[in-house]
């Protein structure tokens, strides 16, 4: 088993060092990939996947649709950089330096941005989803809910509930997260921290004269208020047999 999986990871190395000698300047590459050093280097395309670029400096490159994708890239120097239409998944850019560079379509799905410096980047169409670490400074409310939505929906209640967080800091009203964050807690059984979020997400739907928004908090603090074995005794539906899908239901909330 081990000597297919290494067999296969050559033959696609292979596939991606020949892509990459076609696509991109192979002595810009070659150059990287010995001394990490590249500045303004021509890596339009480069295959680089799951590289070791951790440090380099690549400010100014032009990395046009580059395949980065699982590379690691933290405290590397991408100042001034061009990365429009690159893939970047699941690369770990904790304290990268993106200040001024072009991340127009990118994809950073998945990807590690802890400390990460993104002042001054151009950031339209930019995939964040997935992503831990995210500046607060470069999403908006919705754009935290939005991921926490898709989060939930794929069972990651805890990166879910860590996007409702980022939410809720940048918009402490926004009764939507506090309605899903308490959600993503029910699931994670912690009943008491959902009740919490329940009450509140109530008084500020009811502040703000949203009664779908009510009524479906008051739904979800009856489910909370209802000792489980009743519900089991009594064959009550549950809150989610009675909002439908679950997932629709938040989306309603968005935008705020």
């Amino acid at each position: 088993m081990k000597i297919h999986i290494l067999a296969t990871a050559a033959f696609l190395t292979t596939i991606s060092l020949t892509t990459t000698v076609q696509a991109a300047n192979s002595e810009h590459v070659r150059q990287l990939l010995a001394t990490k050093q590249c500045q303004n280097c021509d890596l339009t395309g480069a295959g680089l996947v799951m590289a070791d670029l951790s440090g380099a400096n690549l400010s100014g490159a032009n990395l046009t649709s580059a395949n980065l994708s699982r590379a690691n890239l933290s405290g590397a120097d991408l100042r001034g950089a061009n990365l429009s239409g690159a893939s970047l998944f699941g690369v770990n850019l904790s304290e990268t330096k993106f200040s001024g560079a072009n991340l127009a379509g990118a994809d950073l799905r998945n990807t590690y941005l802890t400390n990460a410096e993104l002042t001054g980047a151009y950031l339209n169409g930019t995939n964040f989803q997935g992503a831990i670490g995210i500046p607060s400074q470069i999403a908006s409310p919705e754009d935290f809910y939005a991921w926490g939505v898709a989060e939930a929906q794929k069972g990651n209640q805890q990166q879910a509930i860590s996007y409702f967080n980022q939410a809720i800091a940048i918009q402490p009203e926004y009764a939507g997260a506090y309605l899903a964050r308490g959600v993503a807690r029910y699931q994670m059984l912690d009943r008491k921290s959902a009740f919490q979020d329940a009450q509140v997400a109530e008084k500020l739907f009811t502040s703000q004269n949203n009664n779908p928004g009510t009524q479906t908090a008051q739904a979800f603090i009856q489910e909370l208020q209802t000792p489980v074995n009743e519900k089991v005794s009594t064959g009550n539906p549950s809150f989610f047999d009675f909002l439908g899908s679950l997932g629709s239901v938040l989306l309603q909330f968005l935008p705020f």
